[in-house]
């Protein structure tokens, strides 16, 4: 998504905002600050998805990334703590800061999404302005202290599903799925 096409689409409409995130059966995405499985084939996708993108984070998803930015990506971490700095990543105190920056990397980029990436509170907060939801939905039942909402069915259509079994660094199988807000009538 980085030829001249996308330039242009950028440039006439804000870039669509990408809820990236993996979800267990249970509905639970953390524990203790960490994924509650190791799938390496979707930390692939995971980074397939959002190479060349701004990507939003807060600050507690940020550190469990090895507390260094993602290479290839505007890194800009959501944290309440004003003094925080980070090097090599955009620090804001709010997720509308952080969207108008990503916006403003998306334009500089040239590309027409951000991918917003965790945790469950910057999840919660960019869900109503998301145009698009890219789920994998692991095929496990993990004990876990973080969850993500249900996908309301209302507001939500899936267009894409990939299934994928589990490889040999994979705890478990798992299936992509795509989601696309609905346009309200």
């Amino acid at each position: 998504m980085s030829g001249t096409g996308d330039a242009v689409a950028t440039a006439s409409r804000p870039p669509h905002v990408v809820l990236v995130v993996a979800v267990a059966e249970n509905g639970v995405i953390g524990q203790g600050g960490r994924l509650p499985w190791r799938l390496k084939s979707e930390m692939r996708h995971f980074r397939d998805v959002t190479w060349g993108r701004p990507v939003v984070v807060g600050r507690r998803t940020y550190e469990s990334f090895a507390r260094k930015p993602l290479p290839g990506r505007t890194n800009i971490v959501v944290t309440r703590d004003r003094a925080l700095a980070i090097p090599g990543a955009l620090v804001t105190t709010s997720v509308a800061d952080a969207l108008a920056a990503a916006r403003g990397d998306a334009l500089r980029r040239g590309v027409d999404e951000i991918s917003v990436v965790g945790g469950a509170d910057i999840y919660a907060q960019t869900l109503a302005v998301a145009d698009r939801l890219v789920v994998t939905r692991v095929k496990l039942h993990p004990p876990g202290d973080t969850t993500f909402p249900r996908i309301d069915p209302k507001l939500w259509c899936e267009v894409e599903r990939t299934d994928h079994a589990a490889g040999p660094d994979d705890e478990a199988a798992y299936s992509i799925h795509v989601y696309e807000r609905l346009l309200s009538s």
